[in-house]
């Protein structure tokens, strides 16, 4: 089929690549033209796993193109995806002018019937806003129809969740707009669930918000154990064999944060007011998280007793691993609190140094070639994005390289026991500290 995708970040970018890996025929659309010329060049403006080679190889395959014109994407498809950012206001409110904007283009373009598909995470009723836009600013009459199409891609893994999705949620009123998108799907083999348009919406909120909340109530268990001996890991392992529960998400840390979570939880928050039914469950899964990374900087602080004019490296700076991402990282919040303390801080992130480097919050840290360089001198080491590779460092060399041997993992990815073997003070998230004699 010919797809449009308007907008060339994370989600349009994968989305594109992936419809065009299965046969469709893809153009990829954005307003900036530096970044268009840039992949158009064969440069690629994020990290993630697989996505360059798909790129290429579609590309080569004259299946996949990059353009900066809507009227191109819109005249040369069947199907039109919006798939531009929509981002958090201070109150929690979703911006919702670039898909306003995307709308208007559209309409202003629109000569035949296409299927609009809003792929871009919105408050539920934004289908209908879109439907009303384009009906009032297309003045050719053109017929359309709405769909939408919630993205469930988790970075670092976006390829294999989009060829392999769980489940494809696809909301319209329009049997025919449902059954060209059923035909766009084809290719995946995965079970589709067909709603009205604003349960479509509500879900992708409904269940990044309950992931959230899974990941703040292992946090909260976290601090019990932390406080009565227990460890959070068997705990998780024992909660999560249930298979109404699932271990998945039960992973003690220093909280989650990244570019869906944090808004999704907080739009959720707002929508629920809006509609005037206040969602208080959610707003403790926000506090909760918050406290996470309070507790583990006042375990720092406890341990290091003054962090003024401490030496402290940083492992981490994405908020997570398999990614360049370090937008509402919580690495990023941590090293910005230890700046303001007066620490010195040194980081290293196997793929988030560039786009780190770019903070105004981190701009004070010295960013370093490799873990080892940054622990040269360290009074301590903070693990904070559980990177696989920083589990394999030869730790004995580590230990060599640091002022003192202080260890504090905000992801529990070592082992408590082989770290004090090697004489670490080790402190993690709801674990036992080790502290050797």
């Amino acid at each position: 089929m010919d797809i449009s995708i308007i907008g060339s970040g994370y989600v349009g970018l994968v989305t594109g690549a992936c419809f065009a890996d299965v046969g469709h025929n893809v153009i990829c659309v954005d307003n900036d033209e530096a970044k268009v010329k840039a992949l158009q060049a064969g440069r690629i403006p994020i990290y993630e796993p697989g996505l360059e080679q798909i790129i290429h190889r579609n590309v080569t395959a004259h299946r996949l193109r990059f353009s900066s014109s809507i009227r191109e994407g819109v005249d040369n498809s069947q199907i039109v995806f919006i798939a531009v950012p929509t981002p958090p206001q201070p109150n929690g409110e979703v911006d919702l002018s670039f898909i306003e904007k995307v709308s208007r283009e559209i309409a202003d373009v629109l000569t035949d019937y296409r299927v609009i598909v809003d792929k871009s995470t919105v408050p539920v009723k934004t289908g209908e806003r879109v439907t009303e836009t384009i009906k009032r600013y297309n003045r050719r009459g053109a017929k359309f129809d709405v769909v939408s199409n919630p993205e469930f891609l988790r970075e670092g893994c976006a390829i294999h969740d989009l060829m392999h999705p769980d489940r494809i949620v696809i909301g319209s009123q329009s049997q025919h707009a449902v059954d060209l998108m059923k035909k766009v799907y084809e290719p995946f083999m995965a079970p589709i669930l067909v709603t009205d348009i604003n349960s479509a919406e509500l879900i992708k909120h409904a269940a990044n918000s309950f992931l959230a909340l899974k990941i703040s109530y292992i946090n909260a268990i976290s601090a019990i154990c932390q406080v009565s001996g227990a460890d959070v890991e068997k705990v998780a392992d024992g909660i999560g064999m249930d298979r109404r529960i699932g271990r998945q998400f039960l992973n003690a840390g220093i909280g989650y944060g990244g570019s869906c979570f944090p808004k999704d939880v907080a739009a959720f928050i707002h929508i629920s007011d809006q509609l005037g039914v206040p969602f208080t469950l959610l707003q403790e899964v926000q506090r909760i998280n918050g406290l996470q990374k309070e507790r583990f900087l006042k375990l720092i602080r406890d341990t290091l007793w003054v962090l003024r004019e401490k030496r402290i490296a940083v492992w981490g700076l994405t908020f997570k691993p398999d990614t360049d991402d370090v937008r509402s990282s919580v690495a990023v919040e941590l090293v910005d609190a230890m700046l303001r303390e007066g620490a010195h801080v040194s980081v290293y992130d196997p793929k988030g140094m560039e786009k780190g480097r770019e903070l105004k919050a981190v701009a004070d840290a010295k960013f370093e070639k490799s873990p080892l360089e940054a622990v040269k001198g360290a009074e301590a080491l903070v693990i904070a994005t559980e990177w696989p590779e920083f589990a394999n460092i030869d730790f004995a060399e580590v230990k060599k390289q640091m002022t003192t041997p202080i260890v504090f993992d905000g992801r529990n990815l070592l082992n408590p026991e082989t770290m004090g073997e090697l004489g670490f003070h080790y402190h993690s998230i709801g674990r036992a500290s080790v502290i050797p004699r």
